[in-house]
Parts: C-alpha cells; structure tokens; sequence
C-alpha cells in the first residue's frame, strides 16, 4: 500500500508539475493555434482523470465504459478546438498576415479574458479532479467522506481541502512561478512565490495532525506578514507603482482576507466553506496574472499618493486580513480560553434582536481580537519592520533614538507587559489594572469596574504623563510610549502624510490652531470618559447597574475607542488624514497631554531665522505628520515654534535642507542654565586688567629732550 501511495504521489507531484509547463506555454503563445494547443493538452488531463475518476467510485464493466467514454468525449472536444483554430493566428483582430509572415510579439492571451479563463477553468478542473481521484487510487474515500454521506458541494470543498488539492497547487504555483520568471519582473515574482508557500502552508491540508495545524498557522501568518510588509515597502519606493501591479496587491490582501475568515472559521466550527471558496478566487488570481506575464502599458501608472481609494483598499483589506488573522493566532494558542472572550449573543428571534445581537457580536469581536497580545505582536511585528526601514532613512541621530524607544516601548508596554504579565516568575503579582502605565494605559477600565484600590495606579498614571510632557513635551507619549506611533511612522505610512493637505476632512484640521470640530470631538471625548468612569464607579459601589452592550461603560468605551474607532480611522487615512487621533482630538490622552506640553520646556527652535526667511523649499511644513503647515512663518518672524498639536516626531528637523532646526526640551533649557552659571562663574574669577586706551602725553617742543615717564603708584 505503501508503494502504491508513493507511485500516486510521484503522479501527481509530475502532473503538477507538467500542468505549470502548460501554463508556461499558453503565457508566452503568440498565436491563439499555440493556446489552443495548451487547452487540448489540458482537456486530455481532465478528460483522463474523469474517467478513472468515475470507474474508482464504483469499480466494475459498466463504470469502465462510461470512463473510457467520459475520457474519450473530453479529447474529441478538446481536438475539436485545436483543428478549430487556424495555425498562424495572429495576435491582433482581421486576417492572418499570411505565410512567412513574423509571429507577433506581443503575447497572445494578453487583454484577451474568454481564452484566460478557459485556461484557468481547465487548471482547476484538473486539480479538483486530482483531489477526488488519487485518494481513491489506493482504496480510500474522499477527504472528509464516508459512503454516501456528501453532496456534491461537500464534496467539492472537502477536495478543496485536502493535501491532494493544496500541496499539488503549490507546487503548480511554484513551477510556473520559476519558469515565467523572467518575465514577470521582480515584484511580481515574489509575491507570486509567496503565495505559492502560503498555499503549502494551509492549515486543513493535515488537519487531524495538531502539530502540522500549529506550525502552518504560524508560519503562514508570518509569511503573510512578509509578504505585506513587502507589499507597503515597495510602494514606499515606487511612489510611481505599475498599474497591473498594485491592483494585484490590493486584489490579493482582499483575497488573504477572505482566507484568514475562512481558516478562523474552520478552527472555530470545522467548516471549510468559506476557506474552499477563497482558494478558488486566489488560483484565478493567480494564473490570471501569470497568464499575462510582463508590466502592464507604459501609460498604464499609479501614482498613490494621490490615489486615496488604492490608499484605502491597502490598508482596509491589510486591516481584515490582520484582524481575522490575529483571531486564528489567539484561538490556537488560547484555545477555549479566547473563545469565552467572545459574547454570543443569539442570533434569531425578533428582526430587532436579531440584528442588534449581531452587531454587539461583531463590535466586541473587533475590540476583543484588535487588543489581544498575539494580534499586537502581528501588527508590531508587520508595523515595526517598516519602523526599521525609516530609521536607517533617518539622518539626525536624535530621531533614530526617539524610533528605537518608541519601538522598545511598544514590545514591552503594548505587548509584553500586558499579554504576558501572568507569565513572569514572580510570586503574588498584582493585578495588571494596578501597574501604573501599563495597566491604566488608557485611563478607563480595562479589567472590571472600577474600585477605589485602583485609584492609586490611575493617580499614578496621570501625574506620570503630565510630569514627561511637560519636560519633554506631547512626544514622550503620541510619539513614543502610545502604541498608534508604531503605526503611524514606518515608511509607507509615514508617506500618507501628503492626505493631510490632499484630502477633504484632513485639510479642515491643517495648521496650529483648534477649529470648531476639533473642540467639539475632544469635549464629547472628555465628557463621555467623566459619565462612564462615574457609572462604572457607581456599579462598583451597588448605587447603580448600567451596562453597554453587555459590558461595564469603560470598559465598553476603551473596547470603542481604541479597538474599534482607532482602527476605523486608521483605515480611513487617506480620507481623514495622517494621525486623525491627533489632528482631531479624539484621543482623551493625546488631549491631556497636550495642556502640559503647551505649558512645558518643548518646542521647535531655528538656529539662524534668516535662512527660514530666504527657504523657498517649505521642507518642514511637508513633512509634518499632523499638517503644521503654518510652521515656516512662525520660524520666519519669532525663530521658534510651538503648538499643542505638535507630537514631536521631528520629521520637519530632519526634511530641513540646511540643518536649521532642533528640538528643545528639558535637556537643552537645563543645559543652557548651566552654560550660563558657568560664563558667570568664570567672569567673576577674571582678574581685574590695566585700561588699553593710549595715555596722552605733553607736547615736547622742537629740539628739547624727550621726558622719561615716571611710573604711577598705586
């Protein structure tokens, strides 16, 4: 038996790999006689599995037959297209050029979608068939079957499913991969080999092996996260992308994000569906685009930055794919654990229940997944590398300390210390909520109502925000202890500050100065963080039982500001503007940061006014993350610049092309204090010294002799 499932293995692994040669041929046919070719070949293979397809399931003379006429009706078919097909066809509409004539250039399939998606219909075909058969070649049922028991849609998705399915699409994707890739160019080409690997890597290949389940799981999410760490760092570089390129990308993380619902919901309940269905889509994506190998037409070119939808659709789908894929990680590592996080409301009833169940279910899904340590390492992981990527852009050595802090401060504040508390090896920890900083990292609740044993830590917290943004302004926490940073200040998103001045919202919050909607939005803040601190501390108490949806009021606010809104408007940057949570005020912390800040050591200063006056370039003002872009005129009149909207990233210290700014803090005002004792100091240790001014002497008439000088006395 053994040898046998050996031999069907060496099959398919060579069908496979004969079917990416197929692929190979119709990509580069420069007439449709040689596509056609390819599609005959194909038949052949599909009509050849069928048969043997159908005499497996029930062996016998009747089923041999109707095999052997299945097989046969699907070559006569395919041969019917390729006599069909004149030889010599070319490329473009109207007559054959005749013989002799050159062949076109210019790939056949190219812009041509029936013949594209005869080919890839014949693709998959062969590789479902492949899936129903070689199973049955050496006496087993379909993946997932037992007699009888399954339609033909389960049937269909159970095959999708299996190894047979998935490892031999991989190496198909790897094959045609390898051998197109001189013509797909270098991007192309490694996204395409990445998804290859990531097929490999399905977690329902082998899904009754729990080690094969965990270590494809954390694997392909890293691969994944690679992959879009990839995909944001090239358009960082190409603020130019290739049209056919960069709707491929956002095609495909709309796809990753189909398939990360599909495997949370496959480890959740044991459905494939959803998983089978965007198996499906990615191979069409896929051989679609290998199909028609080569950059799209030289007109044919994005610039993104001025692009908000392509902008959008990047970092909505990155967003879903992340979301569905942190809940995959929180589920294999917690297990039941994380699935108790989780309310379920129940999902009938009255239209009215009905529907408001399912929103609660989805909001606290949001919250719950977006604040989980494995989906916050993922997106520290993927964020943080792009962090990397702007230090070794980053010239002054100031700001590549201030990134490497802000870094640090994520992995410990964000991550570690929160998810992981439980796990140090220290007896009688107290609870998480009562660690200053940490625990009340937000200033509500996160762990439970509130209780009077807590207000020390918030105490705590309060005056150790207030105590660093006034030495060291707003920056010590919007731009190195809050975790939105780390999201903001990689590369690429460091590039979408150009929506600030671009979009229709960002552009009502430019400039220094508070506008209508920026006071309104931080009052409504202040006010609902006072009303549900009071409710929870009055149902901590008995005096009151006041929840929202479901949960205790901070606890419901914390879950909407920063597991839901952050996540809304981060997405909406294209459309709201580069570090919203700044730029309009909704952010609580960032608001009492603030008022410290405006009253501290920290602002911008220039070291000669008079090169900000004869600056034409305006650097500084396009750098700013927050749209300060009445920067240059307050260096131009006063030589210093201070606003409360300034968080302190320093991009406008390092854009500035002579070396005019700095950033003074505590540091600096402390430092010019002592240089100045120090002057004084050594002013009054100077020794009194003799007038320099030439002493007048009397006229000495002509002739007489000159008069020695008689030294003065004291």
């Amino acid at each position: 038996m053994i040898a046998v499932e050996l031999a069907i293995v060496a099959l398919a692994a060579a069908m496979a790999g004969a079917t990416g040669v197929l692929v190979r041929w119709a990509a580069e046919a420069r007439s449709a006689f040689r596509v056609a070719v390819v599609v005959f070949l194909l038949g052949m293979m599909a009509g050849m599995l069928a048969g043997a397809l159908l005499y497996l399931l029930d062996p016998g003379a009747k089923t041999l037959g109707e095999g052997i006429w299945v097989a046969g009706a699907a070559m006569g078919a395919s041969a019917f297209v390729l006599l069909a097909t004149p030889r010599g066809a070319p490329a473009g509409a109207g007559p054959g050029p005749g013989p002799g004539a050159p062949e076109p250039t210019v790939a056949w399939l190219r812009g041509r979608p029936i013949p594209i998606a005869a080919v890839v219909g014949l693709v998959l075909l062969n590789e479902v068939l492949m899936g129903a058969t070689f199973p049955l070649a050496y006496g087993g049922l379909l993946p997932g079957a037992t007699a009888g028991s399954l339609g033909i849609a389960d049937v269909l998705v159970a095959v999708i499913g299996s190894p047979w399915f998935l490892f031999t699409m991989a190496v198909e994707m790897a094959v045609a991969t390898v051998i197109l890739r001189p013509g797909l160019g270098r991007e192309m080409a490694v996204v395409l080999a990445t998804q290859s690997v990531l097929m490999f890597l399905s977690p329902p290949a082998i899904g009754s092996n729990p080690a094969w389940v965990a270590a494809s799981i954390f694997g392909g999410s890293a691969g994944m996260v690679a992959l879009v760490v990839f995909l944001m760092e090239h358009a960082h570089r190409h603020p130019e992308l290739d049209g056919r390129f960069a709707r491929y990308s956002v095609r495909l993380l709309a796809v990753f994000a189909l398939l990360m619902a599909g495997l949370y919901l496959w480890l959740w309940t044991g459905s494939l569906t959803l998983f089978a269905a965007a198996v499906v889509v990615e191979m069409v994506l896929f051989f679609a685009a290998v199909l028609q190998p080569g950059p799209s037409a030289s007109d044919d070119r994005i610039l993104w930055q001025v692009r908000p939808r392509w902008a959008f659709q990047l970092l909505l789908f990155t967003f879903v794919a992340e979301l569905f894929m942190g809940a995959l990680l929180d589920l294999e590592a917690g297990g039941p654990s994380f699935l108790d996080l989780l309310p379920s409301g129940a999902l009938a009833g009255p239209p009215a229940t009905l529907v408001g169940n399912a929103v609660a279910n989805g909001f606290w899904f949001v919250a719950v997944v977006t604040g989980s340590a494995w989906f916050l390492i993922m997106m520290g992981a993927e964020m943080g590398a792009l962090v990397l990527f702007k230090m070794r852009e980053t010239r002054p050595g100031e700001l590549r300390v201030r990134l490497a802090l802000m870094a640090g401060a994520f992995a410990l504040f964000t991550v570690y210390l929160p998810g992981f508390w439980t796990t140090l090896p220290v007896r009688d920890l107290p609870s998480i909520a009562q660690v200053p900083i940490v625990g009340w990292g937000m200033g509500i609740g996160t762990g439970g109502p509130l209780a009077p044993s807590l207000f020390g830590a918030i105490g705590l917290t309060y005056v150790g925000v207030g105590a660093l943004s006034t030495l060291f302004g707003r920056r010590a926490l919007c731009s190195v202890l809050c975790n939105a940073p780390v999201m903001y200040q990689g590369t690429v998103l460091d590039d979408m500050k150009s929506f600030n001045r671009s979009s229709v919202v960002g552009r009502k919050y430019l400039g220094s100065r508070f506008s209508s909607a920026y006071t309104i939005t931080t009052a409504a803040v202040l006010l609902s963080l006072v009303g549900a601190s009071s409710l929870s501390f009055l149902d901590s108490i008995g005096r009151a039982d006041v929840t929202f949806a479901g949960r205790d009021p901070t606890q419901f606010l914390f879950g909407f500001y920063f597991g839901v809104l952050w996540y809304v408007m981060f997405v909406t940057i294209p459309y709201t503007g580069n570090y919203n949570c700044v730029t309009m005020g909704w952010c609580h912390w960032g608001t009492f940061s603030q008022a410290f800040s405006r009253i501290g050591f920290f602002k911008l200063k220039v070291r000669d006014r008079e090169v900000c006056r004869r600056c034409t370039t305006l650097d500084c003002a396009k750098a700013c993350p927050v749209g300060l872009v009445d920067m240059p005129g307050h260096f131009r009149t006063k030589g210093e610049f201070r606003s409360s909207k300034c968080c302190g990233v320093g991009g406008c210290v390092g854009a500035c092309p002579y070396g005019n700014l700095y950033i003074h803090d505590v540091r600096h005002w402390a430092a010019e204090r002592l240089h100045a004792r120090r002057r004084a100091r050594e002013a009054a240790l100077r020794l009194p010294m003799v007038a320099t001014s030439p002493v007048p002497r009397p006229a000495v008439a002509a002739g007489a002799p000159t008069p020695v000088a008689t030294p003065r006395l004291p």
